[in-house]
């Protein structure tokens, strides 16, 4: 099975920016951001093909964050910018070897996790 593993959390001030990695032990053709804070359901982040050539935001984060990914190093990429308390929170990334699809149900692949704080 592909092992996940992020890097890259940490503290930051409200408007500052973070970039977090996924490093994968094999390929997977859709990959994911999720997030989880205390005392919330997971949410979903952001999403890419197997490409890199579509991508998908949430809401919440479109036009702050950016995802990307380098298969010839089977790491994919969070940048965050402009954060904001309310992205506190537990970030996974997350795989499957389908398209891309919203749910965290729908993954196979998850990573532990890495804690992002952003302080107001």
């Amino acid at each position: 099975q592909v092992q996940l593993v992020e890097s890259g959390g940490g503290l930051v001030q409200t408007g500052g920016s973070l970039r977090l990695s996924c490093a994968a032990s094999g390929r997977t053709y859709a990959m994911a951001w999720f997030r989880q804070a205390p005392g919330k359901e997971r949410e979903f982040v952001a999403a890419i093909s197997w490409s890199g050539g579509s991508t998908y935001y949430a809401d919440s984060v479109k036009g702050r964050f950016t995802i990307s990914r380098d298969n010839a190093k089977n790491t994919m990429y969070l940048q965050m910018n402009s954060l904001k308390p309310e992205d506190t929170a537990v970030y996974c990334c997350a795989g499957r070897y389908g398209t891309v699809r919203y749910g965290s149900m729908d993954y196979d692949y998850w990573g532990q996790g890495t804690q992002v704080t952003v302080s107001s």
